[in-house]
C-alpha cells in the first residue's frame, strides 16, 4: 500500500475530466461544479491522513468510507470526486449508493411516509379527544391541498397542532429506521467487502416497480468502498470506518431540492417536515463523523460539531 501520509502532505488536486465514475444508483445524474471540487479538495488531504491506520487494521487492507448529509448537499458529487482522487493515486475505490437499499422504491416510500404521518396524526387527534366529523371534513380538504402539515394552518384550526405533533412523532419513528431501510443488507455487504471478498452482488433500485435487480461487481482491486448516502453515519449501519458529514441546514437542503426538482412538491409543508426530521437525525449523530465539512466547504472542529 502506498504511503498515504506522504501523499496527504504533498497532494495536488488533479485535473477533473468531463466525466468520472459515480455512484451506482440507476438513473442518478451527477453534475460536478466548482463548489463540489473545492469541498472534495478540503476533505481529501484529511482523509488521506486517516486512511493508513484504517487499512492497516483490516486483514484484507480494505476500508469503508461514507459521505453523508441532507438531500441535495452534494454527497454523490463529493463521493465521486474522492473515489476519483483515490483511483488516481492507484488506490482502487468504488462508489456505492445507499439509495439502493430502502425497502420500497421512491414512489412507494414517499407514499408510506405520508401514510405513517397521517395514521399517527389521526390517532393522536383521537387520543386527545379532538376528532369529530367536522374536523374530518376539514382535514380532507387540507389533504387535497397538501396543507395538513402546514404550521400556518393552525391559525385557523388550533387543534391541528395536536394532529401535526402526533404525525411528526410517528414519522420520526419511520424515517432513517429499519422500517424504512434495509440496514442489515447493506451492513452485510460492507462486512463481505472487508472480509476480502472478490465479488459482491450489489442491489439496484430504480424508480419503477420492475426496476429491481442485482449486479455482480468485481472488487478484487478495490481497497476503498465509498458509500454515498444520507444515512451513512446512522447507528444502524455497521462497518463504516470513516464517516464524512457534509453539514447543511434544512433551509439549505430545501433550496437544493428546489434547484434539482427531485420530487413533485419539493417545498411542500410535508417535505419540509421530512427534511427537518432527517436533519435532526443527522445532527444527533454528527459527533461520530471523522470529518465534518460546512456548507461553505470549511472543516469543522470537534467543538463546532458538538454545537450542532
Amino acid at each position: 500500500m502506498l504511503d498515504l501520509l506522504i501523499f496527504s502532505r504533498g497532494w495536488t488536486p488533479p485535473a477533473i475530466p468531463n466525466e468520472i465514475p459515480h455512484g451506482d444508483m440507476p438513473g442518478d445524474k451527477v453534475s460536478i461544479n466548482e463548489g463540489h471540487i473545492a469541498k472534495a479538495n478540503v476533505i481529501f488531504p484529511r482523509l488521506l491522513s486517516l486512511l493508513p491506520d484504517v487499512l492497516s487494521q483490516n486483514a484484507a487492507q480494505r476500508a469503508v468510507i461514507s459521505v453523508c448529509g441532507g438531500s441535495g448537499v452534494g454527497k454523490s458529487e463529493t463521493a465521486s470526486l474522492l473515489s476519483f482522487y483515490l483511483n488516481q493515486l492507484g488506490i482502487g475505490a468504488y462508489t456505492l449508493s445507499g439509495d439502493n437499499y430502502p425497502h420500497r422504491i421512491p414512489f412507494f416510500n414517499d407514499a408510506e411516509r405520508l401514510r405513517v404521518f397521517r395514521v399517527s396524526a389521526l390517532r393522536g387527534l383521537l387520543a386527545a379527544g379532538e376528532y369529530d366529523a367536522a374536523r374530518a371534513d376539514i382535514l380532507a380538504n387540507l389533504m387535497r391541498e397538501a396543507r395538513e402539515a402546514d404550521p400556518n394552518a393552525q391559525a385557523d384550526h388550533p387543534w391541528l397542532a395536536v394532529y401535526q405533533q402526533a404525525g411528526r412523532r410517528g414519522l420520526s419513528g419511520y424515517l432513517g429506521t429499519q422500517n424504512e431501510i434495509d440496514f442489515a443488507e447493506l451492513s452485510g455487504i460492507l462486512a463481505q467487502f472487508k472480509s476480502g471478498a472478490e465479488e459482491i452482488f450489489l442491489k439496484r433500485m430504480g424508480r419503477e416497480e420492475t426496476a429491481l435487480w442485482y449486479d455482480s461487481v468485481d472488487i478484487r482491486t478495490i481497497s476503498v468502498l465509498m458509500v454515498e448516502w444520507t444515512h451513512g453515519n446512522n447507528d444502524l449501519l455497521a462497518g463504516v470506518d470513516i464517516p464524512i458529514l457534509l453539514n447543511s441546514t434544512p433551509e439549505e437542503t430545501l433550496a437544493h431540492r428546489k434547484l434539482r426538482a427531485r420530487d413533485g412538491a419539493p417545498d411542500s409543508p410535508f417535505t419540509t417536515m421530512v427534511l427537518e426530521i432527517e436533519q435532526g437525525l443527522l445532527q444527533s449523530q454528527a459527533h461520530k463523523a471523522k470529518i465534518v465539512v460546512s456548507k461553505n466547504g470549511e472543516l469543522l472542529t470537534p467543538e463546532q460539531v458538538a454545537s450542532l
